[in-house]
């Protein structure tokens, strides 16, 4: 205790602990140093008094290190304790900021565990840093780059991620605007999209505070990234431009640099993202190139036919959150299910969920002062 603040603590939850010591041991190990941290290992602590029917005020508003080491076949069993207290329908992360390391002995299942696990802690109220994911799986030949860059063998570069993750976490403030702007991404038809007519209900309840910006990407000219090479990226990259030009660079990459989040229209293509919004996401690596976006917010309305808006909410994560910085608030995304014109804004409930998710865009985007104006 210092001048009569709270001492900051990051939470280390820790399934399936093993006594003797293992790699993701030493990577946290060094990670930790200097880090006022306290280890979670037992998943009955989760929960209130071992009550699996109540969850836990303790880790709402606190900073989360998940630490999960998955072995080689992927599965950890104490990690499914994690999911079932994040599922529980209480929101047992509110207010909480969270990041994931995830070990493998092999080279498979460390992204996706942290997909599905970013998806349930985020639904359960907690924000995640942009890139809070560090992976290392058994080879870490991903992190031959890395090591490169930072003059270290791939362990070395393990830990270090590691550490500047744990660093982020404890250090990270996200900080609301006095006049935010918002892009709105969409391809869909005005005429039938469930998804447009969510949004129209979410627009009535946020135009008068933040300042919105839409463009559609449904002009069938948008071209999908080719994977020019590195130094061709850049230099258009460093102009906010991509070789291939067209909306992308006209009013998506303006759009951008202006907004201070990013809500993105996505109904639910075959268990995936509409071909015209994952190739905005390609091609947004050409302005990633020389800008990151750990200051912009992520927003999504997911509507499905029938289900799988979960399987959309990761794509999102991996894709904006993980790979390329956006802030991720907490319950990021409205998901709901619409199988014919119009019947997503007919579902019972739909109205408050509606209010709910208007209230996280502003709470999230404008400052506490211009929130009392409401």
């Amino acid at each position: 205790m210092e001048n009569g603040k709270k001492e900051k603590k990051l939470f280390v939850i820790y399934p399936q602990k093993r006594a003797e010591e293992g790699r993701l041991d030493q990577v946290l190990r060094a990670a930790l140093e200097g880090i006022s941290a306290q280890v979670v290992d037992s998943m009955e602590e989760l929960w209130e008094n071992g009550d699996h029917e109540n969850g836990t005020e303790r880790f709402q508003g606190g900073r989360l290190l998940f630490a999960v080491p998955l072995g080689k076949n992927g599965v950890n069993r104490g990690y499914y304790e994690i999911l079932a207290w994040l599922r529980c329908g209480k929101p047992v992360l509110e207010g909480a900021l969270a990041g994931f390391l995830i070990d493998a002995d092999s080279e498979l299942y460390t992204k996706a565990a942290a997909r599905e696990l970013a998806v349930a802690a985020n639904q359960a109220g907690a924000a995640l840093v942009g890139r809070p994911l560090v992976e290392g799986t058994a080879s870490l030949d991903n992190y031959i780059i890395q090591a490169a860059n930072m003059g270290t063998d791939r362990l070395g570069a393990y830990k270090k991620s590691a550490g500047i993750l744990a660093e982020q976490l404890m250090e990270f403030q996200w900080s609301p605007r006095k006049e935010p702007h918002l892009l709105v991404l969409h391809a869909s038809s005005h005429k039938t999209s469930n998804t447009l007519e969510v949004w129209n209900a979410v627009k009535e309840k946020i135009e008068d505070h933040v300042e919105i910006r839409e463009v559609s990407l449904r002009n069938g000219t948008l071209e999908d990234c080719s994977g020019c090479p590195y130094q061709m990226c850049l230099h258009f990259g460093e102009r906010g431009k991509c070789f291939y030009g067209g909306p992308i660079v006209e009013s998506v990459y303006p759009g951008i640099q202006w907004a201070d989040g990013l809500l993105l229209l996505c109904p639910n293509y075959n268990d995936a993202l509409s071909a015209n919004l994952t190739a905005f996401i390609n091609r947004l690596t050409a302005l990633f190139r020389t800008t990151r976006f750990y200051d912009k917010a992520l927003f999504a309305i997911i509507v499905s036919g029938y289900s799988g808006s979960d399987l959309i909410a990761g794509q999102l994560i991996t894709a904006l959150n993980m790979n390329k910085t956006f802030y991720l608030p907490g319950n990021f995304c409205i998901m709901e299910t619409g199988n014919s014109p119009g019947s997503a804004m007919k579902r019972d409930g739909i109205g408050d969920r509606i209010q709910a998710f208007a209230d996280t865009i502003l709470e999230t985007m404008r400052d506490g002062e211009s929130r009392k104006e409401r």
